[in-house]
């Protein structure tokens, strides 16, 4: 009787967390309303420099980032005063679960729920939870020249960011938590994983650009700049970044017959 009482306590838990995350998710690609997002910055190494940058950072190190999609919503048509506002968390002392990276889909399953349950431990912000919270490890550019790819989640709206801790690395940052904020919308990436390319069209900003190369700016889920068949560029900051049709649709910027 007690075992029977507990497992339906459990799933009256579990249905009360789907809709709400669900209810949230629907709200946050309503865009009727502003979506919240917290940052929470993460030194992901021991240096001076690392640590320095991460204890100096405020929401105004982030406007762009609003401001960016602001202009972008406006874009299409949605009058919605405020898009989006971000505000900063205390630092994070603890790493996130590391992503498994050659894992299958059920080791990124089991990793999605570790991840969400590490956020729900240490999400130490004051004030109501946000609609989107934004990990993001800071690290040396010195000690680390390359960084390992970010990943941004739907279920959860997580995001875990991986960033340079240096003033001038502060407008390419800005595209790589621009691009994972759209994956917890919905959004999806639109590159070939192998090549790193931009998928034609989707993956173009101006796809009817003639000539097709060099394009002079970048869809935000593509992440390149398609210079010409085999070259391809990191956009150096979010001003060169477009939000395209497709993404707009899967994020409810764009309205479909159906809507």
């Amino acid at each position: 009787m007690f075992r029977t009482l507990r497992i339906a306590v459990l799933l009256v838990i579990l249905a009360t967390v789907a809709v709400g995350a669900w209810r949230s998710g629907a709200r946050a690609t309503e865009w009727k309303h502003t979506l919240h997002a917290t940052v929470y910055p993460i030194a992901a190494d021991d240096s001076p420099i690392t640590r320095a940058g991460v204890a100096r950072l405020t929401a105004d190190d982030f406007a762009p980032v609003a401001e960016w999609l602001q202009d972008e919503v406006h874009r299409y048509g949605r009058s919605v005063l405020r898009p989006l506002a971000i505000t900063v968390a205390p630092p994070v002392a603890a790493l996130p679960p590391p992503f498994p990276a050659d894992g299958g889909p059920v080791a990124v399953g089991l990793w999605s729920l570790r991840l969400r349950f590490w956020a729900w431990r240490h999400d130490a912000a004051p004030g109501p939870r946000p609609d989107v919270r934004l990990f993001v490890l800071y690290h040396d550019p010195a000690r680390s020249g390359q960084l390992d790819h970010s990943v941004g989640l739907r279920k959860g709206q997580i995001g875990i960011v991986k960033a340079f801790a240096s003033r001038d690395e502060a407008p390419r940052n800005a595209v790589v938590i621009a691009h994972e904020l759209l994956h917890t919308l919905g959004a999806s990436d639109k590159y070939d994983p192998h090549s790193l390319a931009p998928r034609f069209p989707e993956g173009y900003a101006e796809p009817k650009r003639e000539p097709r190369h060099p394009q002079r700016l970048a869809e935000i889920m593509a992440g390149r700049l398609a210079l010409a068949d085999g070259r391809l560029a990191i956009p150096e900051r979010l001003a060169q970044t477009r939000i395209g049709p497709l993404t707009a649709t899967e994020i409810g910027l764009l309205r479909t017959e159906r809507d």
